[in-house]
């Protein structure tokens, strides 16, 4: 199902978000932009009614992919990005751990 949810991306200034509405109920990731080339994940956000159907690990992936794409790293100040992260070594690239 991963695969299968559809994305977007809202960007103020300083940051924004990635977000997800799958069945009416919104999932969400932020960010902050901390230079062009960092973004910090600080928060993600999955309803109840979405637990336990990838929507965060789409998230997740999604944001790891973006940073591929814009050349950009992520710190993971997130629980659940940080947790996500350590399983998913291929995201070394992008993915800063401390």
């Amino acid at each position: 199902m991963v695969d299968q949810i559809k994305i977007t991306k809202e960007e103020t200034g300083s940051g924004g978000r990635y977000v997800a509405v799958v069945s009416g109920h919104e999932a969400e990731m932020a960010f902050s932009r901390a230079s062009p080339h960092l973004i910090i994940i600080d928060h993600t956000a999955v309803p109840d009614a979405l637990r336990g159907q990838g929507v965060g690990q789409a998230l997740a992936l999604h944001a790891v992919e973006d940073a591929r794409a814009g050349g950009w790293k992520i710190i993971p100040l997130c629980p659940f990005m940080r947790a996500q992260s350590l399983r998913h070594e291929e995201w070394a690239d992008v993915v800063q751990q401390k």
